[in-house]
């Protein structure tokens, strides 16, 4: 199994095969960013019928040619550009960095470690996540809005405008205002134009809502029957999850939102802190859901707070414990949704049931027939591995192939 590696940019990609066994570098070849020169890419990888790509930051500048190359049924992984830049730092090659030796890392990471993750065709959990980052950005510019409204009317009346401001309460305010000078008509404009913007912004919050609405509803998920999760949390909870059965057990699913505790401890000292890394729109939901089951009175989740607090914890300790609760149920819900999905090409293919010759040409990136890759290994023998790559790091085997490359 050859490994091709992609550095890609904006204009341009670049592609370097591998061979895993020898870790050499067999070839490269650098293309525009163009349909046409994606098809030269294919050409040229030819020459190596049993192959796999390294995508370096898939779901960034390399998502196009991802989901291109898924559509045409090639194995895709994803590595992160911090595993790359390891491999260069652990390599004999000087210090350079070039497109060819940064494609020849991202090979090297699929090939030897466990960075790499199989890239999946486009489905409904990406239009949930594109509904999120949308919803998440209008938000933002409706609260600069209204704050830019708060400090204008501040201007304009004793007293300004209440906390929890709308359109509705901005227009009354204005309507028994009347501007006696040049600035205050100004002001008293901007305010309305600002208003304008605030009832179109609510228009489309309320559309995108729906638009979740219709997403989970199409999916089929049994997140909404969970006390505090409504269309806006589930649809943020699957689409910032993405295929959830790439967390192995719930606990690898709590390190990934950063529900999970960090384990502190040195000799005698054993203690947990609050974690402040993972993904933190995840944990924010999650903790949404927690602060609304503690106040209703009859949820499940609190009567799990009440529980840790006649355990003797704090009620900022209970509320971590409940988020980790949540988020195990979370998980579980989730990977039930999707065991009852229809399966995939890539699923049928594995288990046997259709062979990669038999698989329809996709007419979308969504529908594609693929291969699985080999499982990768696991977390413990990479960071024993990169452990003996720092003792004996100018000899050692994996770097081979970047030292040579200019």
């Amino acid at each position: 199994m050859i490994v091709i590696g992609i550095d890609p940019h904006k204009s341009t990609h670049t592609a370097t095969a591998v061979n895993p066994v020898t870790n050499t570098d067999l070839g490269s070849i650098r293309i525009d960013a163009t349909l046409a020169d994606y098809k030269k890419l294919i050409a040229w990888a030819k020459a190596w019928p049993t192959r796999e790509w390294a995508v370096e930051n898939a779901e960034g500048l390399g998502h196009h040619l991802a989901q291109w190359l898924l559509v045409l049924g090639e194995i895709v992984l994803d590595v992160p550009a911090t595993a790359t830049a390891r491999v260069r730092q652990l390599s004999r090659g000087g210090r350079r960095k070039n497109d060819r030796i940064d494609a020849a890392a991202a090979a090297c990471v699929a090939a030897l470690q466990g960075d790499a993750r199989p890239v999946a065709p486009e489905g409904p959990t990406d239009v949930l996540a594109l509904l999120d980052e949308r919803r998440t950005n209008m938000c933002n510019s409706r609260t600069r809005i209204v704050n830019q409204l708060h400090a204008l009317l501040r201007q304009l009346l004793a007293g300004g405008a209440p906390t929890s401001l709308t359109a509705t309460a901005a227009t009354a305010l204005l309507r028994g205002f009347r501007a006696r000078s040049e600035v205050d008509r100004i002001r008293v404009g901007l305010c309305r134009d600002l208003i304008a913007d605030i009832r179109r912004l609510d228009g489309q919050l309320a559309e995108n809502e729906k638009q979740m609405t219709r997403a989970l509803d199409a999916q089929g998920t049994g997140l909404r029957e969970v006390d505090g999760i409504g269309p806006v949390t589930a649809a943020r909870l699957i689409g910032r999850t993405g295929r959830v059965s790439r967390f192995p057990t719930a606990a690898a699913y709590a390190n990934y939102n950063g529900s999970a505790p960090v384990q502190i401890a040195s000799a005698d000292t054993d203690r947990h802190r609050l974690s402040r890394y993972g993904d933190r729109q995840l944990n924010s939901a999650l903790y949404t859901i927690a602060m609304v089951q503690i106040r209703m009175p009859a949820s499940a989740g609190r009567a799990y707070y009440d529980k840790k607090i006649a355990e003797g914890k704090s009620p900022r300790a209970a509320t971590r414990s409940l988020k980790r609760h949540l988020s195990d149920h979370v998980w579980r819900i989730m990977l039930a949704d999707e065991k009852t999905q229809p399966p995939t090409t890539r699923e049928r293919i594995r288990q046997g049931g259709l062979t990669n010759r038999e698989a329809p040409p996709p007419a979308t990136a969504s529908h594609t027939a693929e291969r699985l890759p080999a499982p990768h290994r696991n977390a413990g023998a990479c960071r024993q591995r990169d452990q003996a790559l720092r003792r004996r790091r100018p000899r050692h085997r994996r770097c081979v192939a970047l030292s040579g490359v200019s």
